[in-house]
């Protein structure tokens, strides 16, 4: 017989599985036998026990929806998860800046400048396909071990890098960390956070890239003083500082209850959802809605491999959130954003500003007005939902890339370089960063992060990273080759009919994600789900 157990509203629910904080084999066992009602820790799919005999289970996605406070051991888990975003953040903001210097101190040109930049971006690739099968096997939370430890040798070996080849061997090294920690952030973060705060948390990445970018442009004009023999290599030494703060974190974070429930780790996963949940209900809601899902996958499914299903014989659905993930990411780095950020003071120097401070310092305001906007976007992702910020950011990028396409023209064919004609470049460069900040920078990792139904998420967001990063790689290693045959005007003017074609691809493609639970959204993309 099931025992209920009766309780005064004021009491607080969660104390009744106060065992379950407790990581003891005895505790836990105990633990088990009151969560499964009586019926010991065998077994999945254990429920909650019924604390309110009066009340009936809130629909799907409601007692989540009705807390409105983060919790604080999500918002935790969160930041430290998303810290290691800062890495690659901190290595496209500094890498404008050194780069400089490099290129004076080892004599290297343009050819070399380009493997050196579009190096990491590419070997990112590596560490993007490996994340999802190793996440898959050894969970989240060792992931972002593994990516914070491997950009963190990257970072020494381009710190004390005595020749150009060692220096792209270093960047091979913290190419691979950056691709895992790409992936796996949003992922953990969409796995742990509820469906109302879900975009805010999830675009955290995307807010440490851009403070990365930020501290990167301050690191740069901070060491710009210093010998070119020394100054670039302070300025790729100290962002193994971060990789360090994640690495000695990693112990404090969660796992992810949906890795858990999926390796049959039920006990494990109340526990955690029990930490992570604000109530008694929003943690039976959301553990009941996780294993509905995972157990209709695997009945679905059976024992078919996971890549077999993403790629040789997708259903439908799975096919539309290919399209979707991969799209969205395809797009964000075709809109050139990195390859602006990073060869920003190559298209101001064409403009007419040469000195290699100011150069340093034009790019510390374009990293302010980035950071800015990434924050607003952030903190209204999850009121105004995605398609919206992201038809805004992406129709703001083309018109500034057309803006600025035009100021380089007329830079181009111009003897006297006027001011005003500066000021437009340096005002397009910024709001086309702005733009990129508002839509297709936060909610490329909450979108592709949350759309994959559980069993698909790691691999196929890995996927979907991988794209990302080798398109970023041959935009970075192609961008002013390019632009030497057909000049920046030329470039920009290009980027901005990219971003158009992005606009309507998003119109078309992307169907709204805010307010709903990850088990919800899988339903999205079916036939009925899509208007």
């Amino acid at each position: 017989m099931q025992s209920t157990v009766s309780l005064q509203p004021q009491d607080d629910a969660r104390q009744l599985f106060l065992p379950l904080l407790d990581s003891s084999p005895e505790t836990t066992t105990a633990a088990a036998a009151v969560v499964d009602g009586g019926r010991g820790g065998g077994g999945g799919g254990g429920s909650f026990p019924k604390l309110v005999e009066s009340s009936p289970s809130p629909p799907n996605g409601v007692a989540e929806r009705e807390s409105r406070h983060i919790n604080k051991y999500v918002l935790a888990g969160a930041v430290l998860a998303s810290t290691n975003s800062i890495l690659l953040g901190y290595d496209i903001g500094v890498m404008s800046g050194a780069i400089l210097y490099i290129k004076e101190n080892m004599k290297i040109t343009t050819e070399q400048q380009e493997l050196l930049v579009g190096s990491l971006n590419v070997c990112s690739l590596i560490g993007a396909l490996a994340s999802g099968e190793t996440s898959d096997r050894i969970g989240r939370r060792y992931t972002i071990l593994i990516a914070a430890a491997t950009f963190l040798i990257g970072a020494i070996l381009m710190s004390f890098a005595p020749s150009f080849l060692f220096l792209v061997a270093g960047r091979v090294v913290a190419g691979i960390g950056v691709g895992f920690s790409l992936m796996i952030a949003p992922v953990y973060v969409a796995e742990l956070s509820p469906a109302f705060s879900r975009g805010l948390l999830t675009s955290l990445p995307e807010i440490f890239i851009s403070a990365g970018i930020l501290l990167g442009y301050i690191s740069n004009y901070a060491f710009s003083g210093l010998s070119e023999t020394v100054n670039w290599r302070f300025m790729l030494g100290i962002s193994a500082i971060p990789a360090v703060i994640v690495a000695l974190g990693v112990s404090a974070m969660p796992e992810s209850p949906r890795w858990l429930a999926i390796r049959g780790r039920e006990i494990e996963a109340k526990r955690i959802l029990i930490k992570i949940s604000e109530s008694k209900e929003e943690a039976e809601l959301r553990f009941t809605e996780i294993t509905r899902s995972v157990s209709a996958s695997c009945k679905w499914r059976g024992n078919e491999s996971v890549w077999k299903e993403l790629l040789l014989n997708p259903s439908p659905s799975v096919r539309r959130i290919l399209i979707a993930a991969v799209g969205i990411n395809f797009f964000m780095q075709a809109s050139g954003n990195d390859a602006v950020v990073y060869y920003s003071p190559e298209v101001f120097r064409e403009a007419g500003i040469h000195d290699n401070k100011q150069l340093v310092g034009v790019t510390v305001v374009i990293g302010i007005a980035k950071m800015g906007f990434v924050l607003i976007s952030a903190f209204f992702l999850d009121r105004f939902g995605r398609r919206p910020l992201l038809l805004l950011g992406s129709t703001g990028m083309a018109c500034s890339l057309a803006g600025l396409g035009l100021g380089s023209k007329y830079l181009e064919y111009s003897d006297e370089k006027p001011k005003w004609a500066i000021g437009l470049c340096v005002v397009a460069v910024c709001a086309a960063l702005s733009f990129f900040s508002i839509g297709l920078g936060p909610i490329t990792w909450v979108y592709s992060s949350e759309i994959f139904p559980s069993r698909l998420r790691a691999q196929g967001s890995s996927l979907a990273v991988s794209v990302n990063r080798l398109v970023s790689g041959l935009v970075a290693m192609t961008f002013l080759s390019i632009s030497s045959k057909i000049s920046f005007g030329g470039m920009f003017f290009g980027l901005a009919g990219i971003m158009a074609a992005a606009a309507a691809f998003f119109y078309h493609f992307l169907p709204e994600t805010k307010g709903k639970s990850l088990e919800e959204i899988e339903t999205l993309f079916d036939d009925d789900g899509l208007h």
